[in-house]
């Protein structure tokens, strides 16, 4: 087991040294770089944040994803000699040439990290990342820890909905690679979907560099490529438990025949090609059969072949899987497989049809599994792709990355819009919970004040509603962000995709019903301490008297 964890962490760590180049920037990274560096500030301690401002999909929370590609990134961050070259080519031709020799030098030994943990349900306003470091390196940091975390969180939290909206029963497998925003996208929606909640992916990529489990049917092309039973070959099967080989294609035919009179199926609608390629499959597979069914007619044709060769495959000792759904209304369709199931193994005394799952697949949405939950369905398991991976009703999650300290000294943004405006100083987070263990509120306090006391009464203020005074009593406090990265190195474990994929559904589970609800949910609070609010207010009235330099500079 340690052995394939430790391969999982190598093949993580090849693909994002091959993806995420310290180059994966935006050219401003570099001029305001070579303007901090030209005036000598670029090595002033500096501190920045990272959070979003509002929650997915009008959702109560999100989940936070891309972490450790956050690490192994940062740990491999360093310009080579062809990148400097290249940037002599693009920064303006007056930039000092010492300057690209300071970039060689440039790594991330200077910079710290700390975060919430990858997997843990998160809320808007609340930091994910604190960078702190050199400010030229941590502003070169912005825009590549932002595409990291981005998308992966998004996709992740879309997850995380699906599931809520599958219910816990229903087996989700994510089947959106073809559909997704390139090999990249398509490979980070496979490994942060699993992680809100799929069960398997299609992506064998993501099963070979993440271990998640990869699952597959076969495609409609597979059923038309097959005509005539002549094309199928081998004729014969050996028994599981050994033997002499059996001539599956007639014990198959004659099977089908006491199907269809059981069924009261014609004979003639069953299409000769979809049982020749259901056959092929069998004897290729015969532990493994799983068909889709409509490729033609689920009843007349789909349905009659497949139970037929599933009682060939039970007769000679074999386990058959199931079918695939991918048209048609799938809830009612799954209600009549299952009925037929059950008839089989009644009147054919085979249990093991009994055993046989349904899965559903057909351009499935959030809303297309809440209304399966309001529906009598047979389904085990939900093929899901493009509303999935795509995120298609919130493409981007809106993250952003925001100075708070230089030097020691405060910064923050203001703007005419109220919702951008940051908060500034280097900051705690706290989780506090209530007597159930729900989290009820996100406390936002400076790093040099102590935490939250359990039982003690508290007063805060909100982040929005005006900042309005708020009293609250925590009867459990935890502390959300963990140093994870100093000095170059990864100071915590990784977390395995499995690892996180345990936190994330713990993190759900722990969260108050009226905060996860998909519809209206209620907006979790997060806010402030008291010392930050009066930071905040101090930060402001400063900045109302900032232009009286110029007063300054005429009384010289």
């Amino acid at each position: 087991m340690a052995a394939a964890v430790n391969q999982e962490y190598l093949a993580m760590e090849h693909s994002v040294r091959s993806r995420v180049l310290p180059m994966l920037t935006d050219l401003y990274q570099f001029t305001m770089a070579y303007s901090y560096w030209r005036s000598g500030r670029h090595n002033e301690h500096a501190v920045f944040e990272l959070f979003f401002r509002d929650n997915p999909f009008s959702g109560g929370f999100s989940l936070f994803a891309g972490l450790t590609d956050c690490l192994l990134f940062l740990r491999n961050f360093r310009f080579s000699e062809q990148d400097v070259e290249y940037l002599q080519t693009v920064l303006p031709p007056h930039t000092d040439p010492a300057f690209f020799s300071f970039l060689e030098t440039l790594d991330c030994s200077g910079v710290s990290i700390s975060s919430v943990p990858e997997g843990t349900a998160v809320f808007a306003r609340v930091p994910l990342l604190e960078v702190s470091g050199p400010l030229a390196v941590v502003q070169l940091l912005e825009t590549s820890l932002l595409c990291l975390v981005n998308y992966a969180s998004l996709v992740c939290s879309n997850a995380a909905r699906f599931r809520l909206a599958a219910g816990s029963k229903l087996k989700l497998m994510e089947l959106g690679l073809r559909r997704a925003q390139g090999p990249d996208g398509g490979l980070s929606a496979s490994r942060y979907s699993h992680i809100g909640g799929f069960d398997t992916t299609s992506n064998v990529m993501a099963g070979r560099l993440f271990g998640v489990p990869v699952s597959g049917t076969m495609a409609h092309s597979y059923v038309t490529s097959f005509s005539s039973l002549e094309e199928v070959w081998p004729r014969v099967m050996m028994p599981s438990g050994g033997g002499e080989k059996v001539d599956f294609v007639t014990l198959t035919i004659g099977w089908l025949r006491r199907v269809c009179d059981l069924l009261g199926v014609k004979a003639e609608n069953v299409h000769e090609g979809e049982l020749a390629a259901f056959l092929s499959f069998g004897v290729a597979y015969p532990q493994n059969f799983l068909t889709v069914i409509d490729t033609y007619s689920v009843k007349s044709s789909g349905l009659p072949c497949f139970c037929a060769v599933a009682l060939a495959l039970c007769e000679l000792g074999y386990q058959p899987v199931g079918v695939r759904l991918d048209s048609g209304d799938l809830c009612q369709l799954s209600v009549e497989v299952r009925s037929v199931f059950a008839e089989c193994s009644n009147h054919f005394g085979v249990e093991k049809f009994l055993s046989l799952i349904i899965i559903g697949s057909n351009g499935l949405s959030e809303q297309s599994l809440c209304d399966l939950n309001a529906k009598q369905s047979e389904i085990d398991m939900m093929g899901v792709g493009t509303h999935l991976v795509t995120c298609t009703h919130q493409p981007s999650l809106g993250c952003v990355y925001k100075l708070v300290e230089v030097s020691g000294q405060p910064k923050m943004k203001f703007s005419e819009d109220s919702e951008k405006t940051t908060l500034p100083g280097s900051k705690n987070v706290y989780r506090l919970l209530d007597s159930e263990g729900h989290p009820f509120l996100d406390l936002l306090s400076l790093s040099d004040e102590p935490p939250p006391a359990v039982g003690q009464s508290l007063q805060c203020y909100l982040l929005k509603h005006g900042n309005t005074s708020y009293c609250v009593t925590p009867h459990q406090v935890s502390s959300l962000r963990q140093n994870v990265f100093s000095s170059g190195q990864i100071t915590l474990p990784l977390s395995s995709v499995a690892e996180s994929r345990a936190r994330a559904q713990n993190s759900i589970l722990s969260l108050h019903p009226r905060h996860k609800c998909l519809k209206q949910p209620d907006t979790y609070v997060v806010a402030m301490s008291e010392k930050l609010y009066l930071l905040l207010c101090d930060v402001k009235a400063k900045n109302t008297t900032a232009g009286n330099f110029l007063c300054k500079q005429e009384g010289l």
